[in-house]
């Protein structure tokens, strides 16, 4: 796999998971509160996919710390949801960000040791 790939994937992949994350939640906009109620919510809801752009941010810039980041992202994320004590579907919606952290390291090490090699 060439270096460029597994570096746009590993971005497209945090950032299509990132916007997952706010599309639920999109739901708070339903029902009969004030809008000012609705806002507010939906910003609470959107601190871990704010959190999570800032990450974005960081594993742009140096791989290996935004990798770490989101890989420490999933654990907590896997704490919060209780994933490996019977929820194991949201697995699937957390999981993109194991693979990203992961890809970010990875990228990070192969570039280092292209650059060595060269």
């Amino acid at each position: 796999m060439s270096l460029s790939i597994l570096k746009w994937f590993t971005r497209i992949l945090a950032i299509a998971a990132i916007l997952f994350l706010v599309i639920f939640s999109l739901e708070v906009f339903s029902g009969n509160e004030p809008f000012g109620k609705k806002l507010a919510g939906f910003l609470i809801h959107n601190i871990p996919a704010l959190l999570l752009i800032i990450a974005l941010i960081i594993a742009w810039r140096q791989e290996i710390a935004g990798g770490v980041i989101f890989l420490l992202a999933f654990i907590v994320m896997a704490v919060f949801f209780k994933s490996f004590a019977g929820n194991s579907a949201s697995l699937i919606v957390i999981s993109p960000f194991f693979i990203a952290g992961c890809a970010f390291i990875i990228h990070a090490l192969l570039s280092a040791r292209k650059g060595q090699q060269v």
